[in-house]
């Protein structure tokens, strides 16, 4: 199904997948577990969340001068920085290196900002053969997928299936045990490592003081990428900076505690600049692309400017009701669950995505789960409002919203709909609840049971009681 199709429509396709579902839900379960058992331990979880807020809070405050401290860094460093409006620019940067260094083969580590651009697409349109070396991406690269979870993305694939994909990639006598088929992928990945052109790698972190990238990553491929090919290219959205690395000792406690449980991340990697004369290793030349694309448009910005304060660690899809059902896939942009139905539609703007603010239950568990406090549920109910203002809005919800507000504005009108919608449900309520999948009454009663009107509303009882305790 079209990316471009409705969110439910490939909302409904997610549901009929069971597999899909039980995954989502095991691993999501898994994820969350941990990290309330890790951040019960750790203590004063509370307080963690507080400083990573002002940190954050402060530093796209202040963006442009921490922007520009962090580049002046890395050009002392011998980096080359390019400041990219939008992904045109970014993969046209892309594409001068890639001819001026006339390579064939690039190796990846994870970077949900070269998704966003579509870089392997591009490179490939190049003719250059892209590797993705996080297990994960590697994974969902041979099934011609896209991640369905920032941090897991291939959190819908089964043993089974990975053990094809890895046997369609030149794996034999493989068998579904984790072991041997890590093992194939290691020895596979690192043949590519050594022959790679170019190494291309996110950035969790830029630190402003010193021009430094900061990696996260459980199996340490950031590093090889990094060091082992001649260039390394680093992609990093505008806002990935932080002003010093005291803070960045607050962030590697609330990253891996948030994504996956993990009291400390694998491997932190450091990279500050391309390789020394007195380095035993490390990339030649290095080139940093940060990346703007639609993030500048949500500065200063009262209703939207702190989405900018995401660290990408996942924890919202974790708890959502609505992805806990239907996975990362459904919702059709690079960055899936509550973070990616607020940001995908202020990245990309028009019409695309628009549907997607829907996509949620308002609940705020994304909230109580996010590291720096982002309130996405209340910049969805925004992004809701601004979609009606702009639009008008759809024609039966505003039609029920119309509805709604004649009948609640007079208590005469409100009582007379209670006692029409009493007769109307006669026929269809059965031992208080309602069964029958009528209308847009479908949507819920196809899953589960809408309660029945009773006999008599609050009010009419309270009448009730008020003239019977005169005559007593």
């Amino acid at each position: 199904m079209s990316a471009h199709s409705s969110v439910r429509d490939r909302a409904k396709l997610a549901l009929r997948d069971d597999f899909l579902r039980g995954a989502v839900h095991f691993t999501t379960d898994r994820l969350r577990n941990r990290k309330q058992a890790v951040t019960e331990d750790f203590g004063n979880w509370e307080a963690w969340r507080d400083r990573g807020e002002a940190i954050r809070r402060h530093t796209i405050e202040n963006l442009d001068y921490y922007l520009g401290q962090f580049a002046d860094n890395l050009e002392r460093l011998g980096a080359h920085v390019h400041f990219c409006a939008d992904a045109r620019e970014a993969l046209a940067v892309v594409t001068d290196i890639v001819r001026a260094k006339s390579a064939r083969r690039v190796v990846k580590s994870k970077s949900m900002v070269t998704e966003e651009v579509h870089l392997n697409h591009h490179l490939e349109a190049l003719g250059v053969e892209v590797i993705e070396t996080d297990l994960g991406e590697y994974i969902v690269q041979l099934a011609g997928e896209t991640p369905s979870h920032i941090i897991i993305p291939a959190i819908h694939k089964t043993r089974e299936q990975i053990q094809a994909l890895f046997e369609a990639d030149g794996g034999q006598n493989l068998t579904t045990e984790t072991r041997d088929l890590v093992a194939f992928a290691r020895q596979r990945l690192r043949e590519m490592y050594l022959t790679a052109d170019i190494g291309i790698t996110g950035c969790n972190f830029g630190i402003a003081e010193t021009g430094s990238i900061a990696l996260f990553t459980n199996e340490g491929n950031a590093d090889l990428v990094a060091n082992l090919p001649k260039t390394h290219i680093v992609f990093m959205g505008m806002e990935r900076v932080l002003p010093t690395l005291e803070d960045l000792e607050v962030f590697a406690h609330l990253l891996p505690k948030s994504a996956t449980g993990q009291n400390t991340i694998t491997y932190l990697s450091m990279v500050t600049g391309p390789r020394r004369d007195r380095d035993a290793d490390g990339a030649e030349e290095m080139h940093v692309i940060i990346l703007d694309n639609g993030r500048s448009r949500q500065l200063g910005d009262p209703d939207f400017q702190a989405v900018l304060h995401c660290i990408r660690c996942g924890a919202c899809l974790n708890v959502c009701p609505v992805y806990r059902q239907i996975g990362g896939h459904a919702y059709g942009s690079v960055y899936p669950g509550p973070i990616g139905a607020v940001l995908s539609p202020l990245l990309e703007g028009g019409e695309a995505y628009q549907d997607l603010p829907y996509a949620s239950s308002l609940c705020g568990a994304c909230y109580e789960a996010c590291p720096v406090k982002i309130p996405l549920h209340d910049m969805l109910v925004k992004e809701r409002q601004r979609f009606v203002a702009n639009t008008g809005g759809k024609t039966g919800e505003k039609a029920a919203f119309t509805a709604y507000a004649v009948t609640f504005a007079d208590h005469r009108r409100y009582l007379g709909a209670i006692r029409v919608a009493r007769r109307l449900q006669g026929g269809f309520a059965r031992d208080g609840v309602i069964r029958a999948k009528i209308g847009p009454l479908a949507g819920w009663t196809e899953r589960r049971d809408f309660p029945a009107l009773g006999s008599q509303t609050f009010r009419e009882w309270w009448m009730t009681r008020k003239r019977g305790t005169r005559r007593g």
